[in-house]
């Protein structure tokens, strides 16, 4: 058995960085995965293809399993399901999370109907731990049929770059619609990462990949409290404000205000799937939250169908387990077209105002440059019960921009203007529109923003928020949206 020398997580992610490629043997990934010295086997390590096992993540108690790929290419029978729903039991008794490590052809052929029953029941135990303990999935090989439903039904889903995950494979893809792919192009990172969202983390090496699954059990599984000592004082780094461009019509990267706004970079999920949102697991003064941003670097921040139903799973997600939520909003609006009516930007963008508005955990707002129209509302307004909501001077809350709006209002005014004294016209009426609607000082005379503060002050802010706010979390699983 390969030992990995492990300590505390950094040293932990340090030796796995450094191991030769982890052998298929469930056993030594089981070991891979835990502290050195900590893995205890809850079921026989047979030729059922599957192995449960309890062991502690950084000092954190928490339970796996694993399929034994070199057992019948770890297909799945009526006694390797018992392995994997053994495990979901003993993690909802000791309410710990649960890791599975996949690497499996499906429900074993020769059981027949047996096979897919018992696949069935490890679909049912992971449903009822759906929003109880966390869930994680590692997949670090082929990951074909139920093996790919079991992922997909779980909390986060990380693929080793050489793993696949496929309901039908190649040739039965081949030989039923006459499309020739291979393995990497039907399950591959790049159209799971990319184009479904069933991936929320792409990791170059299995060791990487277990590293990954450790760093996502200890957020969610060992939150911790808040310490408001973390965020008096300074703030670390560059100041927050420094991070956006002179000019309100640039572009720019969100990323770094993410990392600003938290203690140290979080783990973000989802970071090529409808990249023009950004969800970020990390800690605020030592607490766990999760960071759902507008990117005006794609698309300009628009939300579209596919950001909302990330950006929604999120939320359930996060609320499902009480992590607080911290929205930092720069949005122009939901992003038109008839691409985005087919591709249900109603029903989708609708998932998200519904998983704000359910969400009972704290959800803390910050509006930096602009917030417009209905994705004004979906980004955790204070009409959708937004704990606290903070703006930044400066910051823009309308309908929708104030040159838009008047090229709507006085659209028949401006086709008499001169062309070249258009600009000019249109900057005075802007103005006066800015004026009449109110800005941040109308916004706060309704309460729909509690303060406006200075960017130096938005650690503490946030931070105090959250603090002062009751922690609860909500009663819901982690419903495919």
């Amino acid at each position: 058995m390969t030992v990995v020398e492990s300590r505390t997580t950094a040293e932990h992610s340090t030796a796995l960085a450094a191991a030769p490629a982890l052998s298929r043997d469930p056993e030594v990934r089981l070991a891979a995965l835990f502290d050195e010295g900590s893995v205890r086997l809850l079921t026989p390590h047979d030729a059922s293809g599957a192995v449960a096992a309890t062991g502690t993540i950084d000092g954190m108690f928490a339970v796996a399993f694993a399929s034994d790929a070199r057992v019948q290419g770890g297909a799945m029978g009526s006694a390797g399901c018992a392995a994997i729903v053994a495990a979901y039991d003993e993690a909802v008794a000791q309410g710990a999370p649960v890791i599975g490590l996949w690497h499996s052809g499906g429900a074993r052929l020769r059981e027949g109907v047996e096979s897919l029953h018992a696949v069935g029941t490890v679909f049912a135990a992971m449903t009822r731990a759906s929003g109880v303990v966390p869930q994680i999935s590692v997949v670090l090989g082929a990951a074909a049929g139920g093996a790919a439903y079991g992922p997909a039904l779980t909390d986060v889903v990380i693929l080793s770059d050489h793993a696949r995950i496929f309901v039908t494979g190649p040739d039965v893809v081949r030989s039923v619609t006459g499309e020739d792919v291979d393995m990497a192009r039907l399950g591959g990172p790049e159209p799971h990462s990319r184009r479904s969202g069933v991936v929320h983390l792409v990791a170059p090496t299995d060791a990487d990949a277990l590293s990954r699954a450790r760093d996502l059990a200890l957020l969610l599984g060992r939150q911790q409290e808040m310490n408001l000592d973390l965020v008096d004082g300074a703030e670390p780094g560059p100041a927050l404000d420094t991070l956006l461009p002179d000019s309100v019509r640039r572009a720019y990267d969100v990323h770094p205000l993410v990392a600003g706004v938290l203690d140290e970079p979080g783990v973000e999920l989802h970071p090529k799937w409808a990249p023009n949102v950004v969800t970020t697991l990390g800690r605020l003064a030592g607490r766990t939250v999760g960071v759902i941003a507008n990117n005006p670097l794609r698309l300009g921040g628009c939300l579209d169908a596919t950001s909302a139903e990330k950006a929604a799973r999120f939320v359930r997600m996060c609320d499902a387990f009480g992590v607080p939520l911290v929205v930092i909003v720069d949005v122009p609006g939901y992003l038109p077209g008839v691409g985005q009516e087919w591709d249900g930007v109603v029903r989708r963008g609708a998932k998200l105002l519904h998983a704000f508005a359910e969400a009972s955990v704290p959800r803390v707002t910050l509006i930096t440059r602009k917030t417009y129209g209905g994705a004004y509302i979906a980004m955790n307004s204070r009409a959708l019960g937004a704990t606290r909501v903070f703006a930044w001077p400066g910051a823009e809350i309308a309908v929708m921009g104030p040159v838009a709006a008047i090229r709507i209002l006085h659209r028949r005014t401006l086709a008499d203007v001169p062309a070249d004294q258009l600009q000019e016209v249109e900057a005075k009426l802007a103005a006066e529109h800015q004026q009449e609607a109110g800005g941040l000082d109308r916004a706060r005379e309704l309460g729909v923003i509690d303060e406006v503060i200075d960017p130096a002050a938005t650690r503490a802010a946030l931070a105090r928020a959250i603090a002062a706010a009751p922690q609860t979390r909500g009663n819901h699983g982690n419903i495919p949206l």
